[in-house]
């Protein structure tokens, strides 16, 4: 997946699935559950246990689910080619990690880095991510992201953290270019449970919010 193609995705879909779950029986059909639920970007994260065994699976059986899988948390670059080397498609840092961007950047994958401050913004984007994941979102609210765009104005914000079904349009209005979503429509208990149906119906009901 090229940065054109994963933007060009997240801006179809207007939101991103964070799966953190104790367990994931078959991460194959996790990602056919919220494809078919209309979430087509599906990250699992490095606090997932057998998180690279999961990509791996995934990322083997794209052709047959139409999911594109990544890798969150992404603390560290030994992280990052470990991840790309599984497979994942893209990768998401919680936070401002150049060391993430360079291994990205030479692999020619995607990537979104963290930030909070307008500087930090800056940063993300001298470095490269293609999406500035706004994290924590809660803390400053849709009104922000509308704020950040007075200096940045174009730019990609994907923000996360206590997101919804009640508030995620509210991000979209204020200029988001998509939304994370997470235990609302991918709860743990569901995840390691297996429960494909109810994750599918939470990820249509999630997006029909976002239209």
């Amino acid at each position: 997946m090229t940065p054109e193609e994963f933007v060009e995705q997240l801006e179809a879909d207007r939101t991103l699935a964070v799966v953190r779950a104790p367990f994931i029986p078959d991460a194959a059909e996790l990602c056919r559950a919220l494809a078919d639920g209309g979430i087509r970007s599906v990250e699992l994260t490095f606090t997932t246990p057998d998180v690279l065994k999961h990509v791996r699976r995934a990322a083997d059986t794209a052709a047959q689910h139409g999911a594109a899988v990544g890798i969150g948390t992404v603390m560290t670059a030994e992280q990052a080619r470990a991840a790309i080397d599984a497979g994942a498609q893209f990768l998401v840092t919680p936070g401002l990690r150049p060391e993430v961007a360079a291994v990205a950047v030479a692999a020619g994958v995607p990537f979104s880095l963290g930030a909070m401050t307008p500087t930090e913004v800056a940063q993300a984007l001298d470095l490269g991510s293609v999406a500035v994941k706004i994290f924590p979102a809660r803390q400053l609210g849709p009104a922000y992201l509308k704020d950040l765009q007075g200096p940045y104005p174009g730019i990609r914000l994907l923000p996360s953290g206590g997101i919804d079904a009640s508030n995620a349009k509210s991000y979209l209005d204020a200029g988001a270019a998509a939304v994370c979503c997470g235990t609302s429509v991918v709860p743990p208990s569901a995840v390691a449970a297996g429960d494909w149906a109810d994750i599918s119906a939470r990820a249509a009901a999630f997006t029909a919010t976002l239209a």
